[in-house]
C-alpha cells in the first residue's frame, strides 16, 4: 500500500517541479507561444534582452553570433528547398527521390552541427560559461520551437 502511494507522490512532485521553477524564475524562457513571436519580431533583440551582455561582451559575442546566424540561414534555405521538392510533389516519391532527400537532409543536419560547435567553442571562450550555456540554450529552444512547425506543416513522403 505504501509503494503506490510512494510512487504517486513522486510523480506529483517531479511534475510540478517544472511548474514550480517557471514561477521563481520570471526572466526563463517557459511559454514557447512568446518565444515564437519574440524571435519572428527581432531574435538579435530578444537574444540581447535575455543575455544582458556587458559592453566588453557583447564586442566579443556579436561577431560569433552574426556568422552563426549567417550558417543557420544558409542551412535553413538549403532544408527548405529539400522539403519543398517532398511537399509539392504531383506524383508519389521514387526510390531515388527519397534518397536525395534523405541525403541531403542529413548533410544539413550535419553542416548546422558542425556550426553549433563551432559557435559554442567561441562563445565559451567569448563568454563567462554560464551566459555561454544560457545562449546555447535559447538557441536548443528556438531550434525545437522550427522543428516542431516545420513537423507540423510537412507531410510525411508518399
Amino acid at each position: 500500500m505504501r509503494k503506490p502511494l510512494t510512487v504517486l507522490m513522486l510523480s506529483a512532485a517531479i511534475a510540478a517541479a517544472p511548474l514550480a521553477l517557471a514561477q521563481t524564475r520570471p526572466d526563463d524562457v517557459t511559454d514557447l507561444q512568446a518565444l515564437r513571436q519574440a524571435v519572428k519580431n527581432d531574435k538579435r533583440a530578444y537574444v540581447e534582452s535575455t543575455l544582458k551582455l556587458t559592453d566588453a561582451e557583447g564586442k566579443r559575442f556579436w561577431p560569433i553570433y552574426n556568422a552563426y546566424q549567417r550558417e543557420v540561414d544558409l542551412n535553413n534555405r538549403r532544408r527548405n528547398v529539400a522539403l519543398q521538392e517532398v511537399m509539392f510533389r504531383d506524383s508519389p516519391m521514387t526510390n531515388l527521390a527519397a534518397k536525395h532527400y534523405v541525403t541531403e537532409l542529413l548533410a544539413v543536419d550535419e553542416a548546422e552541427i558542425k556550426a553549433r560547435r563551432t559557435m559554442r567553442n567561441r562563445v565559451m571562450r567569448a563568454l563567462p560559461a554560464v551566459k555561454a550555456a544560457r545562449y546555447m540554450q535559447l538557441e536548443e529552444k528556438i531550434r525545437a520551437v522550427q522543428d516542431y512547425d516545420e513537423a507540423s506543416v510537412v507531410p510525411l513522403a508518399r
